[in-house]
């Protein structure tokens, strides 16, 4: 199930280059409600809230927009003390988040669009826990782990130029990691580019 939600994930961004453009691209900052690293208890398997994220716009028509995205979830670092000898052991869990969303525009204003969303998430977590070994050495423990989920959400963008949108979104990800993750950032305007190159540039 996972191999074939995969290969349908990268088959309908191969498919969509021939219908359509992309219109804005941008970045943002994702904030996560977090999640618990294969659902096992305790602070030390909890996954970071905040992190970086790129996304695009690709335009089929004018209500239907496809939006690709990666975010990556910057990882806590959970201190423990062992008892026996007062060291310090380290765990972290970090997360990317491959997602490709269908947005629908439900109303269109002169400077704001508001959209529902639905699509589909790929994550890829990883644990590492760094074990001291004596005064100044440390061994390692990696455990990865995947999971496909479904996105649904809304969201707006507001223009605030020619060249310039800001967006913002809510959506619940529905999976072994469900959790709700809030987006805020800025597009840039790819077609207000086109327009104004300056021709025998290139």
């Amino acid at each position: 199930m996972k191999k074939i939600s995969a290969i349908l994930f990268f088959a309908i961004i191969i498919a969509t280059s021939t219908y359509g453009q992309f219109t804005k691209l941008g970045g943002c900052a994702a904030l996560t409600s977090t999640f618990q690293y294969n659902n096992e208890s305790g602070s030390e398997h909890r996954s970071g809230f905040f992190g970086p994220s790129l996304t695009g716009v690709y335009e089929l028509s004018l209500p239907v927009h496809i939006v690709p995205s990666i975010s990556y979830i910057i990882p806590l670092v959970h201190k423990q003390e062992l008892a026996t000898s007062g060291e310090v052991t380290k765990t972290y869990v970090s997360s990317v988040m491959f997602d490709l969303d269908g947005h629908y525009v439900i109303n269109s204003l002169d400077r704001f669009e508001f959209y529902g969303l639905a699509g589909l998430d790929i994550m890829l977590v990883r644990r590492k826990t760094q074990y001291p070994v004596g005064a100044a050495n440390f061994t390692k423990l990696v455990d990865k782990d995947n999971a496909i989920g479904l996105n649904l959400g809304a969201g707006t963008y507001i223009k605030m130029s020619e060249t310039i949108d800001i967006y913002a979104q809510i959506k619940y990800l529905l999976s072994k990691y469900d959790q709700f993750m809030l987006n805020m950032g800025v597009l840039l305007n790819l077609q207000w580019l086109s327009k104004h190159e300056e021709p025998g540039l290139f």
